[in-house]
């Protein structure tokens, strides 16, 4: 169905910043890959929302709009925003993810779905630089192990497998 994670790698990391790349090969078209990803709510790890429910999240596809959650009492967050869309080939998302939008950083998270033999390569780089309390380039195992769980769980929600709620949690 979908082939195993082409890489994951923390490529940089410093008291200032860090950049993580994840890349899945896909065994679905180019259209279908890039759509699933849009669908966030269907795979994301609700372990890693505020609200405990990722049926909650949204991402619309289309520049302005945000990676969202509300929350109980008419709260919400907004965990990114779409800044860049390239139907089918990149989405460009800015925010700092999780503990981050607590502290002074910013973050731009690079998605670009590339037409291979036999389906599609999803390469997601996050890139985060500013001020974090114990340095920022200590936050990046944490955030590559997170993001690397995600990515796994999207794989598995493009390939038409059963929905990632339904697998065991490692």
């Amino acid at each position: 169905m979908a082939a195993s994670p082409a890489s994951a790698a923390v490529l940089n990391a410093s008291d200032h910043g860090f950049e993580i790349q994840h890349s899945v090969n896909l065994v679905v078209p180019q259209a279908e890959a890039y759509n699933s990803f849009g669908r966030i709510n269907q795979w994301w790890n609700s372990e890693h929302t505020y609200s405990g429910d990722a049926s909650r999240l949204t991402l619309q596809l289309r520049a302005g709009s945000c990676f969202c959650e509300p929350l109980d009492g008419g709260g919400g967050i907004e965990h990114m925003r779409v800044t860049f869309v390239q139907p089918g080939e990149r989405i460009l998302l800015t925010g700092s993810l999780g503990p981050l939008l607590f502290e002074a950083t910013t973050g731009v998270m690079d998605v670009k779905f590339e037409r291979i033999a036999g389906g599609t390569r999803v390469t997601m780089n996050y890139r985060v630089s500013g001020f974090a309390k114990g340095g920022a380039g200590a936050m990046a195992p944490l955030v590559d192990q997170v993001l690397g769980d995600q990515m796994k769980r999207y794989r598995v929600y493009a390939a038409g497998a059963p929905k990632p709620d339904t697998l065991r949690q490692p």
